[in-house]
């Protein structure tokens, strides 16, 4: 009796083991680029106040983990984080916070229809699965998640402006090129940096406008090299895999992949971007 009954309990082991099996391997992975809808929520609700769980539940399975950006596959998503990383990803971060706020104030006293509210819960989402997993960040990987959760939660800022002022849901475009933190683009200018080539580059309204009268678009500087003398981010190695979360996504987009390979090519971006190519 003592040996039938320990061989029934492996045996439901066994079962149970491999139910799990199928069930883990059935969920999907941040890889496809949206985050869970959470219903109508309470815009002037803080994060913490909702009571929402851990990361995951809302940005996918495989925290920490090589996962796939663009078109290729890639080999450093292992590597351990930089602080040049970590510090781009947290000042990142601390400006989609002002963002939020400053979304809060165009709309309060405004009706949110549920689209709106579910737009701004998905916001709200990415500022608190951004600064949860910062602090648990290691890798590369960790760093792209965590960039393109943001991309995600400024263009959910973007579709609350648009369905409160009535206007259509804007295209998900790749972010600005001279910052990833202003947002999506609008539309695409032509540029050219110092010395070099004119093409065409994603910018919000702003850099656009600045382009557009003969102004110089507001860059992201970093300091790097021997003298840690302010250079654009693209010529700064450390920045790639913050880079590569923001755009690793727009494989696809002909202007993404002019900016990234070949004669069109600025500067160390072709480095950061590589992994667009096939």
């Amino acid at each position: 009796m003592i040996f039938s009954g320990f061989f029934t309990i492996i045996f439901i082991m066994v079962i149970v083991s491999v139910v799990l099996g199928f069930v883990r391997g059935g969920r999907s992975s941040l890889g496809g680029g949206r985050y869970q809808d959470h219903g109508q929520l309470d815009p002037r609700q803080q994060p913490q106040q909702l009571g929402w769980g851990q990361p995951q539940q809302f940005f996918g399975q495989g925290y920490g983990q090589a996962m796939r950006y663009g078109h290729a596959y890639d080999p450093t998503a292992a590597q351990p984080l930089s602080q040049a990383s970590r510090d781009a990803v947290n000042a990142d971060i601390t400006t989609f916070g002002e963002q939020l706020r400053d979304l809060d104030l165009d709309v309060v006293g405004r009706p949110l229809d549920a689209a709106a509210q579910a737009d701004y819960g998905t916001a709200l989402d990415a500022y608190d699965g951004a600064k949860q997993q910062l602090e648990r960040a290691q890798s590369n990987a960790d760093v792209k998640r965590i960039a393109e959760i943001l991309d995600g939660g400024r263009y959910a800022i973007a579709c609350v402006r648009a369905r409160v002022n009535g206007e259509p849901v804007p295209e998900h475009r790749p972010p600005c090129f001279f910052d990833p933190a202003h947002g999506t683009s609008v539309e695409n200018v032509q540029w050219a940096p110092p010395g070099g080539a004119m093409r065409e580059v994603p910018a919000c309204a702003a850099d656009a406008q600045r382009v557009r009268t003969g102004n110089d678009p507001s860059i992201r500087m970093v300091h790097a090299g021997p003298q840690m003398m302010p250079v654009p981010y693209w010529e700064d190695p450390q920045q790639a895999a913050w880079a590569q979360g923001y755009y690793g996504r727009y494989g696809a987009d002909p202007v993404m992949r002019q900016i990234t390979t070949g004669a069109l090519m600025i500067g160390g971006f072709s480095l950061l971007m590589g992994l667009l190519d096939d």
